[in-house]
């Protein structure tokens, strides 16, 4: 079981913090750091200093670490043209060395669009259909070929379809809860899955669904990779999960039965379980970025169980 840092910037971090994060990451044998694309921030949260954008911050990691894996859950689809999309993945893919994953959805939150004035059309998913064809499309033109695309929602023309990441095949990571059309675009486009926040049961419904999707499409349900991301609260005892919940404004009862929260053994139970039905990578939302200690508990504690 591979477990990842996903962290939520928006509600309050600026680069600084995320790359005390992304280091501690990095040193505390984590597989991959991972980010939010949010420009608002939700809830009781007071943002300060102010959102810091995905890949400008991912760009600066690329340089700042040497092991880890970046991406992010869920790059928004309305905040960039996928043109231009492909060549800031494949930019900082270059500068990490080959460690970029590129998790892209359709964007939801309309509250960031209203305040920074960015468009938010009514039919988003279509929009994210044509940006996945035209990012995987640029990507995997040859050197010295063109790449075209006429869509409902973009055109391009004769496009060098440069430049190249570092690796062969940037993985591509698709999500959400949708029955039908969501697994369809997995099972054409993805390289891992990921069901965000959701239960034992709903996941292995959902997996099931995209892996029939990859089977009608002609591929095999295994070639993708099946996961999950849940907020993690541990706690050497019943207090220190308290408190580390009550720092988040969080009930332990409710991410105990939403998320990772708990004892080191009662989280090792709980993701043995989400294994136990096809997920192979966990992503765990730490959203008291000050805590160092707690990435060091994950790490001596949990992660150590899991092989």
């Amino acid at each position: 079981m591979d477990l990842r840092i996903f962290t939520e910037p928006q509600q309050g971090a600026d680069y600084d913090t995320l790359l005390t994060v992304a280091k501690a990451t990095e040193d505390l044998g984590f597989d991959a750091f991972f980010r939010s694309d949010h420009y608002l921030r939700m809830g009781a949260a007071d943002g300060l200093p102010g959102p810091t954008d995905a890949w400008i911050t991912l760009a600066g990691l690329a340089r700042e670490t040497k092991r880890i894996r970046l991406g992010t859950l869920m790059t928004a689809g309305t905040f960039r043209l996928p043109g231009v999309l492909a060549i800031q993945v494949a930019q900082v893919d270059r500068m990490s060395g080959g460690r970029i994953e590129l998790g892209l959805g359709a964007g939801w939150f309309e509250e960031e669009h209203k305040a920074y004035g960015i468009p938010f059309p009514k039919e988003k998913f279509g929009r994210l259909e044509e940006q996945l064809a035209i990012v995987t499309g640029l990507w995997e033109t040859e050197v010295g070929k063109t790449f075209s695309y006429e869509g409902e929602f973009y055109r391009l023309t004769d496009s060098p379809a440069l430049p190249k990441p570092a690796q062969a095949k940037v993985p591509v990571l698709i999500g959400g809860h949708g029955a039908s059309r969501t697994p369809r675009l997995a099972a054409r486009y993805a390289d891992e899955f990921n069901i965000p926040f959701g239960s034992i049961e709903e996941s292995e419904r959902q997996f099931g669904r995209v892996r029939a999707a990859a089977q009608a499409a002609g591929r095999a349900a295994d070639d993708l990779v099946y996961s999950n991301a849940l907020v993690v609260c541990v706690g050497k005892n019943d207090a220190e999960v308290a408190r580390r919940a009550a720092a988040i404004g969080r009930e332990v009862e409710e991410l105990k039965a939403n998320g990772l929260a708990g004892t080191p053994a009662e989280v090792v139970d709980k993701i043995g379980r989400y294994g136990a039905i096809g997920s192979s990578r966990i992503y765990l939302q730490v959203l008291d970025l000050a805590d160092l200690d707690h990435l060091e508990l994950i790490s001596a504690q949990v992660q150590s169980q899991l092989g």
